[in-house]
């Protein structure tokens, strides 16, 4: 009896193992973490973007940019809700001028933030409609206005290490405005390594 379940499962996972739908998501896997190599969160890009790599569709660069940008942007705007959610209810209890001043500064940059990444992923769009045409000057703005959201980012994760904010309502806060830049940066990192492969393939068609 041991011996035939034994049998079994060995047949089993040979049959799994040859089952083309895992070996179509092996391989999907295998090129979205090929496409993430180039960004500084791996981990956060694969994540990313392998919900939207199917068995039978393999997204190309140019899509991954967009879709790694445009989420971004829905977390970009979902941290500024939140954000300005935790900063009335925290003051509303302690009247904390100095809290309620950083975290007002925070929100301001991450809502200059929202805009610039906004800005970027309208351009990627008119990008994709225009083709060839004025395709530098819409690489050149997008790269200004993610690069632009960074640095935003980065003032707002500077006033909240204000030691006039709890250590609690910190952790919220920077856990989430800190996956905002990372996925910023990753955005930015998938971008550039679109355009600079769709440079190389207008050098090598040229005659």
């Amino acid at each position: 009896m041991a011996h035939t379940i034994l049998s079994l499962l060995t047949l089993f996972l040979a049959i799994f193992s040859l089952n083309p739908t895992v070996e179509c998501h092996s391989r999907a896997r295998a090129y979205i973490e090929q496409q993430c190599r180039s960004t500084l969160y791996t981990e956060l890009c694969v994540r990313t973007l392998l919900p939207f790599a199917s068995k039978t569709n393999a997204p190309p660069p140019e899509q991954l940019a967009r879709i790694s940008l445009t989420t971004c942007l829905v977390k970009a705007r979902i941290t500024k809700a939140y954000v300005n959610m935790v900063a009335k209810e925290y003051f509303n209890k302690t009247k904390n001028a100095r809290y309620h001043e950083a975290v007002t500064d925070c929100l301001h940059q991450i809502n200059d933030g929202v805009n610039q990444i906004t800005q970027s992923v309208k351009e990627q769009q008119r990008m994709v409609h225009d083709g060839e045409k004025n395709f530098s000057w819409h690489e050149s703005n997008v790269q200004s206005w993610v690069s632009t959201a960074l640095t935003d980012v980065t003032a707002c994760l500077d006033r909240i290490s204000d030691k006039a904010i709890g250590g609690k309502e910190k952790g919220m806060i920077k856990a989430r405005v800190l996956n905002v830049k990372h996925l910023a940066s990753n955005a930015l990192a998938l971008f550039n390594k679109f355009t600079t492969r769709h440079r190389g393939s207008r050098v090598i068609k040229t005659p």
